[in-house]
Formats: structure tokens, C-alpha cells, sequence
């Protein structure tokens, strides 16, 4: 017997390596439209990330602590089964530019060919985070130096500064 998915439950997946303050912010934003949230931090056996799946989950959890309705979990393969296990059946994305739309747009045709009955719920990135990725967050915490790095705290959780900085060797507590 299938099991019914909840339209009051979303789950936001990504690789959250790391996890940035426009990550959070969908995050907080879907807390306040959703019962439950879910956080999946996907793992993908073909990517290098920087932090470890139980490295991102444990950062992810300290941010996110004080959301009581979101509970994060790893996962590997597709995401709308992950969403299937879940219960959910509502997949949440962020966006953040034109780009950004046409690959989500892409992959929302080939999630509902996948499976029809998981909808995808799309919230626009607020303006502050719509330059914020991953990846340059890494570049800044590589290449940066001095006051440059105390600069990540405009761009991740102040629990992530710590550790992606230890990453690359470059932690200097006075500039963070």
C-alpha cells in the first residue's frame, strides 16, 4: 500500500558544501510556509567536497538547531526518491539568477517524468544572497587574506568560518 506524501512537508536538497547564509535563508523562509522541513545533503560518489557528508551535517545541524520543524539527513541518488521516503511531496529550490532558472527548469520536467506526483516549489533568493555560491565562498576562504576572510561572515553561518577556513589552513582567529 502506498503511503500518502504530505503537501505540508518540503524537503530542500543540495550539497551545502558549505552551507551559505542564502542556503539558510530558503531554509527559514520554507520553515515558515511548511509544517516540516527536510534538508538532504546530498552525496555524490563522483564529487570531491570539501567537507565530509558527516562534516556538513554536523555544521548544518549546529546552524539550523534553532528551526524545530527542519531535521536534516545525507542521502545518496535521486532526489525525488529521497522526497518519496521523506513523505514530503514538495521539492523546495532557491534560485538566484536567470541561470539558475533555466537549469532548474530543466530539472523540475525531468523530476515530475521521474515521478509526477512530487511538485517543485521555487523561492527566489533574497537580493543580499543572489551573488552567494559555494563555490565563491571557497575561493575567498582559499585565496583571501587578513580582512578578506573576516569578510565570510557576510556570506556563511559564523559556525562554518572555523571550519572552512581549517580547510585550507589559513585560520587567523583576528579575522574572524
Amino acid at each position: 500500500m502506498a503511503t500518502a506524501l504530505s503537501s505540508h512537508h518540503a524537503v530542500y536538497v543540495g550539497s551545502f558544501d558549505p552551507l551559505t547564509l542564502g542556503h539558510v535563508d530558503i531554509i527559514r523562509r520554507g520553515a515558515a510556509i511548511f509544517d516540516r522541513i527536510t534538508v538532504g545533503i546530498g552525496i555524490n560518489p563522483d564529487k570531491h567536497p570539501l567537507f565530509t557528508p558527516d562534516e556538513r551535517l554536523s555544521l548544518a545541524q549546529a546552524v539550523l538547531a534553532p528551526l524545530k520543524n527542519v531535521e536534516i539527513k545525507c542521502f545518496e541518488g535521486l532526489t525525488v526518491e529521497f522526497v518519496r521516503q521523506c513523505g514530503a511531496r514538495v521539492l523546495l529550490r532557491g534560485v538566484r539568477t536567470l541561470s539558475d532558472i533555466e537549469t532548474e527548469f530543466t530539472m523540475t520536467l525531468a523530476n515530475r517524468a521521474l515521478d509526477p506526483e512530487i511538485d517543485t516549489l521555487f523561492l527566489m533568493a533574497s537580493e543580499r544572497f543572489t551573488h552567494v555560491s559555494s563555490t565563491l565562498i571557497k575561493q575567498i576562504a582559499q585565496l583571501a587574506a587578513g580582512s578578506a576572510k573576516g569578510k565570510l561572515n557576510e556570506f556563511v553561518p559564523p559556525e562554518v568560518i572555523e571550519p572552512l577556513l581549517r580547510k585550507y589552513k589559513r585560520a587567523d582567529p583576528a579575522a574572524v
